[in-house]
């Protein structure tokens, strides 16, 4: 423990506050000596410069000159060095004796370490010769092509040089070839089967000898000390007290001098036909610098260091640091570039910029405001009554930076700043939520698409907007500029809303698909979308334009904020609580019930009810109508306005106004949910409360929009915080609890102003720890397929579920958990957009830990037969909660929102194989159906004839055409696993195998097309009998010889099962065609399996041939059977089969179990879990804090126990590796709206030209072909009943026939096209759609 915390303040409190700078006792003198010298230097120089010269561009030249030049040659030098390392000649020693001589005085406490650890292990009593030779594996030539050899003598005798007995093995003849290695200097691995292997070289070549392999030598280091197996303790522990010994005398010397097993020379290259001989290593470079990969990289830490140094010393010039603040912020400059130089960093190569990139940002902050500061004409504005003095603004501005500057040691410490990208990524998504109304941002390639799109957007609105604000115009007459502006922000803002943040959301989806099917249908799908963009952009223009230009505005304002507080209080907050589980957390039970509520299992897909039908209207309409009127509205009037009166100018008026359009039309296109209660919040607060401090309505909408979403974001917290902290929610575990918790009352102060601070930058809360509970244990991850399966259904059916209102209200950052049976997932709404919705699913696990357990009984359980009140139980009303269960249910941080939601996936049964095959009897059945099915497929095969007629097997098989040849081999046949055993013979016959399985050969080989000879005589037979005894005799050799016992039984058909087949000597000849077992033998174990477990259900109709025939043959084409392993399984899941079998071995905790797993698909039941998002973003960030910050590496932890309240194990365990231990994280996944079948059956599908021409073609000419019929003329001309005339004679007929036909018949349809390509392609177009366009074009 002592030793821990001494680590952590070294290497993690220490490290932090100098940049990357400690004493590190593991490393050598040399190294911590050049550290400190490189950080004083860092340090020193800015500080003298400043205080010897004046303030002056001179000075500033020589320090940034200076720490430029200083930072190329070391990354030069740096950058050659390891070149020379990749590439350099390696140069050994002249002689071996040199080298001795040379290593004498330091080899010699290295060399008795040994000895002396071996004598007290009595594995050396006398002598023990060791030869300090170097170089490990130098290129064999003709005349030295082994080592050394060490020889530990057991004997008071001489040493010799001989092979070393095996426990201590030492050294081995030298490989023709030399490997290669990366990294050669790095100390390798050279264990094997616990013997520790040290490959040396004889040094006594001469200089022109080796000449001849010098090439070769370039590429070819090795290490000279043997790194030890895991599995060899005795030589960890030799390893670990000879370094102890080594580490007294390395005072004066560095690690490469003092160790000459480590020597080696390199050739370093400095001019061509120059170089020098450099003695170092590897490992020593990379314990001394951090290593740059490329040019570029290089370029990007001098181009740092030099920004660091320009910004830095040009603030210490301008006097914005005095007194000892000045040596403060040089501290902090000389962290900033030692980061640059010298980082523990691991594989995150982003972390050795943050610190240096940071900086650089606030000082030019800083740089900027105090070059604004010097101007004296900064205005004076007045913004909602309160008078802004723009230089006191500027100037408090920049004393905060200069105090969060001077904090660098401290704020890296604690990890208050994220790594540079991570805030790259956070700071432009939030603008571009909060000012251009954008979703969400999936990583830093997104983040910067998205505000790139949104100024591109921004400046193309802003030159419309001034040029028609720039003159002031009539309040009857609507400038045609400023019309076009509108509709161009109408235009605009719906297609943004309806794009990805993510350019490249598709390709990875598909390449975690795998499904090709799946990559047309979103090519295509996203082809509907542009084309409905298009053609929905051209009319919303239109209208637009037209509804602009004229006063209608002016005097709907009352109505329309009325209608939109009508409807959003009816869509959004009345339809949801009545469809909760819980209304009100009052009411026992949903007010409007879907049609599943009162089903068991549900096998159809859910119904769409009357009342999702009027949400979607409602929701459609406030979208797409209410609120594009009043943004439009408040553009009118606020227009008019600023074209006669310029209240912050007319450039910052323009900015604004377009900017505030922007924004609130993209919210309301996406995501409405909260837009009533701003409107009316906005309404109220400014129409009645400050009137006078009001601006316009278009920017109060804007600045309340942000504050609601600040104010959201509080509320959360602190709901979180109430219920986490509630006293009655603590396990008291001892009276101290009862004692601490009024001493809790400072520390909630102080998190409550915690709470305001990371609401304001949107930041998630600290932790808290919990209590200590035993744990359970982990599952398999084979089970994660089911939660593959799980994301694709969602990927269909999320978007347009969202849209009916079936998992209530939501936005952008939402949690929810999705509860069965069985599969616990987290599903997280990362994006909302107008038709889109993106997530990530994480799996849970399938039997999760003893804390995990009890939040799932937690969830599941129900609270309607709670009868108390208080400390008593009166009961309750009907349909009505009692007191105690509405208190619980309001001190929770999470809520059911739906009980019957249904999502195809699979549902698992599983039997145990022991219990079904634990009777002899029942292991005989099985092994009759073995062969059977092998006989089915071996005469159902197109190689069939090929294999009879050929010679080869032919000759092979000539013993089992004998009738008198016997199989005796006892580990294989028994009489209690075998049907056609003798029990005379100790064996099996041609004439015991006819006896059983003639009848079923004959009636097999009679269904096939082509005759085929099945006698007893026959080749059929022959193949038949040889394929049996094989298949029974790779059963008995996978269980060992050992068929009789149970165990061994199961281990044998499970390797089998697999498809690992270990074939004896006298079944060699199944060689000659390897379809003999991959499609006979094989399929044949599988299908085995299902037919045994069919024998419970159907004892006497298995007995029969053609019965059996035709289970088989059913059972091939629509049930798959295979492994978990195998690849056919994953692509059977995602493919949507709808049955599937295989059998799993299951270890767990002490248990050896074969389960026999079958899977059907069905519509599964999951009950809907909405989580406070806050209490899931304040317990992954104190994970993270206290796992990686604190170092804490207890599995028992208490931040991860159960809670109830918070549901703290399953939020903790979705988190992702090492902070959590989910079974499965889906990549992020866009789900559409068109993709859901019954919300499409709703709108009709995307609008294109092809649906408005086909929606003409169904109105128009179906009613002119029935105005022909009825208007007289031949009959023979005109047969509307259906005649064949009348296809030549009215070719538009072919379309009304067609649609009628397509209209009479939807479910045929739809059902064809759910089963068509795994059940994926029914998101796209029906059949008779796709028809209905090729008749039309036709027609054109």
């Amino acid at each position: 423990m002592g030793s821990q915390l001494v680590q952590t303040l070294r290497q993690g409190v220490w490290a932090s506050l100098t940049g990357g700078w400690y004493h590190d006792p593991d490393q050598n003198t040399f190294n911590n000596s050049c550290h400190l010298y490189l950080w004083m230097f860092l340090l020193m120089l800015p500080l003298s410069l400043h205080l010897a010269l004046p303030p002056t561009t001179m000075a500033l030249s020589i320090y940034c000159t200076s720490v430029t030049i200083f930072f190329i040659t070391i990354k030069m030098v740096n950058y050659r060095l390891h070149v020379m390392f990749d590439k350099g000649d390696v140069v050994p020693p002249s002689s071996l004796s040199d080298v001795i001589q040379g290593a004498e005085n330091k080899s010699n406490a290295s060399d008795s370490c040994l000895a002396l650890f071996l004598k007290r292990h009595g594995l050396l009593h006398v002598n023990l010769v060791v030869y300090p030779v170097i170089s490990c594996q130098l290129p064999p030539t003709r005349s030295a092509r082994t080592g050394w050899r060490v020889d530990i003598q057991t004997a008071p005798s001489s040493a010799s040089l001989h092979p070393a007995p095996p426990l201590f093995h030492l050294l081995s003849p030298l490989p023709s070839t030399p490997p290669i290695n990366p990294y050669p200097s790095q100390i390798v691995d050279a264990g094997n089967q616990g013997q520790a292997v040290l490959r040396l070289s004889t040094a006594n070549q001469s200089a022109g000898h080796y000449s001849n392999y010098s090439d070769s030598v370039s590429r070819t280091e090795t290490a000279c000390l043997a790194r030890t197996s895991h599995s060899t303790s005795f030589l960890s522990a030799l390893n670990s007290q000879c370094m102890e010994e080594d580490s007294i005398d390395e005072s004066s010397e560095t690690s490469t001098q003092e160790k000459p097993s480590r020597k080696l020379y390199y050739k370093l290259k400095l001019f061509p036909g120059k170089w020098v001989n450099i003695l170092y290593d590897r490992l020593a470079l990379l314990a001394l610098l951090d290593r740059n990969q490329d040019v570029v990289e290089n370029i990007a830490v001098v181009f740092l260091a030099f920004l660091v140094a320009f910004l830095g010393f040009i603030l210490l010039n301008h006097g914005c640091f005095k007194d000892i603040w000045v040596f403060q912020f040089c501290v902090v400059i000389a962290s900033c570039q030692y980061s640059l130089l010298k980082v523990r960093k691991g594989h995150n190569q982003i972390v050795a910029y943050s610190r240096a990139a940071y900086f650089c940002i606030f000082c030019g902050l800083i740089w900027i405001l105090e070059q604004m500061l010097r101007r004296k004409d900064l205005p004076v504005s007045t913004v909602y009554g309160i008078t802004i003095v723009l230089a006191d603004a500027l100037k408090f501005l920049r004393d905060i930076l200069v105090g969060i500057t001077y904090c660098f040691p401290i704020t890296f410490l604690v990890g208050l700043f994220p790594q540079i990208n991570t805030f790259m990524i956070y700071l432009l998504e939030q603008i571009d939520i909060h000012f251009f109304g954008g979703t969400a941002a999936t990583g830093l390639h997104s983040a910067v698409y998205s505000i790139f799109r949104s100024l591109t957007a921004l400046s193309l609105l802003y030159g419309f907007c001034f040029g028609a604000l720039k003159e002031p115009w009539d309040e009857q007459h609507t400038p045609a500029l400023f019309s076009g502006f509108c509709g161009l922000l109408v235009v605009l803002s719906y297609h943004l809303s309806g794009q990805s943040s993510d350019p490249t959301f598709d390709f990875n989806t598909l390449l975690y698909s795998a499904i090709v099917i799946l990559y047309d249908l979103l090519l295509h799908l996203q082809k509907e979308i542009l084309l409905s963009d298009l053609v929905v952009c051209s009319i919303a223009y239109i209208l637009t334009f037209a509804i602009t230009s004229s006063t209608v505005f002016l005097s709907l304002k009352v109505v329309l904020y009325a209608l939109a507080g009508t409807v959003g209080f009816v869509t959004h907050y009345l339809v949801p609580q009545l469809r909760k589980h819980h209304p009100w957390l009052w009411i026992s039970h949903p007010v409007l019930k879907s049609n599943e509520y009162s089903q068991f299992e549900p096998r159809d897909d859910a119904q769409l009810m009357w009342f999702e039908r009027l949400y979607v209207g409602l929701l459609c309409f406030e979208k797409y109508v209410v609120y594009p009127a009043i943004i439009l509205s408040a553009l009118t009037n606020d227009g008019f306005s600023l074209s006669h009166r310029k209240k912050l100018g007319i450039h910052c008026d323009v900015l604004l106004m377009t900017v505030a359009g922007m924004k609130l039309l993209r919210a309301s296109f996406c995501n409405p949910s909260f837009q009533f209660v701003t409107l009316i919040f906005t309404i109220v607060f400014f129409e009645f409360d400050c009137s006078r401090a009001s601006e316009t309505f278009l920017l109060d909408f804007f600045i309340m929009s942000i504050v609601f979403h600040k104010l959201s974001d509080l509320l959360h917290k602190l709901h979180f915080i109430m219920v986490y902290i509630a006293p009655w929610q603590i396990a008291w575990g001892s009276a101290f609890h009862a004692f601490a918790q009024p001493f809790a009352v400072p520390h909630s102060a102080m998190l409550l102003l915690q709470t305001f601070v990371t609401t304001l930058f949107y930041t998630p809360l600290s932790p808290f720890l919990g209590t200590f509970i035993p744990p359970g244990c982990d599952d398999n991850n084979l089970n994660s397929i089911f939660y593959e399966y799980l994301t694709r259904s969602l990927q269909h059916s999320l978007c347009g579920d969202l849209m009916l209102g079936r998992w209530g209200n939501y936005s952008s950052g939402d949690c929810f958990i999705l509860a069965s049976d069985y599969l616990n997932a987290f599903v997280h709404l990362i994006e909302i957009g107008n038709g889109l919705v993106t997530f990530q699913l994480r799996g849970l696990e399938f039997r999760g830990t003893y804390c995990q357990q009890r939040e799932v009984e937690a969830i599941t359980e129900g609270v309607e037969e709670d009868d108390a009140c208080c400390c008593c139980e009166p009961g309750h009303l009907p349909h009505v909660l009692s007191c105690n269960a509405a208190f619980n249910l309001r001190w929770l941080a999470w809520e059911v929102t739906t009980t019957k939601y249904l999502l195809e996936g699979y549902s698992i049964s599983e039997n145990n194989a022991a219990i079904m095959l634990q009777v002899y009897d029942l292991r005989k059945l099985l092994i009759t159906y073995y062969l059977k099915s092998i006989i089915y497929y071996l005469i159902h095969s197109l190689k069939l004839q090929t294999w009879i007629k050929d010679s080869s097997i032919t000759e092979a098989l000539v013993s089992y055409t004998k009738w008198h040849h016997i199989e005796r081999d006892p580990a294989v046949f028994s009489v209690k696993i075998d049907e056609d055993y003798v029990h005379c013979l100790q064996g099996v016959t041609r004439a015991s195998f006819c006896n059983v399985y003639l009848e079923w050969i004959q009636y097999c080989a009679n269904k096939m097309e082509e005759p085929v000879d099945c006698d007893e005589d026959s080749p059929l037979v022959t193949l038949c009998y040889a394929l049996s005894v094989l298949g029974r005799r790779s059963l008995g050799t996978a269980s060992h010889n050992m068929s009789n016992s149970l165990e061994s039984f199961l281990y044998g058909f499970n390797t089998l099962f697999k498809g690992d087949f270990r074939i004896a000597t006298k079944d060699e000849w199944v060689f000659t065609d390897m379809d003999l077992l991959q499609k006979v033998v094989a399929p044949g174990v599988r299908m085995s399996l299902k037919l045994h477990q069919d024998h419970f259900t159907c004892l006497e109709e298995t007995e029969e041939p053609a019965i059996l025939y035709e289970a088989i043959s059913n059972y091939k084409t629509s049930l798959v059977i295979c492994h978990e392993s195998d690849p056919a399984w994953r692509k059977a899941v995602l493919s949507s089969r709808d049955t599937l079998l295989t059998l799993r071995h299951m270890v767990d905790d002490g248990t050896d179990e074969y389960k026999i797993i079958m899977l059907y698909k069905r519509h599964l039941s999951f009950k809907v879990i909405k989580i406070n998002k806050e209490c899931v973003r304040g317990l992954w960030a104190g994970q993270q804090q206290e796992l990686v910050f604190l170092r804490n590496r207890n599995p028992e932890r208490g931040s991860i126990q159960n809670s109830k309240q918070a549901l703290r194990n399953m939020i903790n365990s979705s988190c992702d590796q090492p902070l959590g231990y989910p079974m499965y994280v889906s990549p992020l996944t866009t789900s559409y709206m068109g993709t859901h079948k019954q919300l499409r059956s709703i709108w009709g599908g995307p609008l294109s030209l092809d649906s408005i021409r086909t929606w003409l073609f169904s109105k128009w000419v179906r009613k002119d072909n029935l105005t022909s019929c009825n208007s007289g003329g031949n009959m023979e001309d005109v047969d509307c009943a259906g005649g064949s005339s009348s296809l030549s004679h009215n070719p538009n007929s072919i379309t009304s026939q067609s649609l009628s036909l397509y209209q009479a018949r939807p479910n045929r349809t739809s059902h064809a096209n759910r089963q068509h390509a795994a059940g994926l392609a029914h998101q796209i177009f029906s059949t008779g759609e796709r028809m209905l366009r090729m008749l039309n074009k036709c027609n054109i």
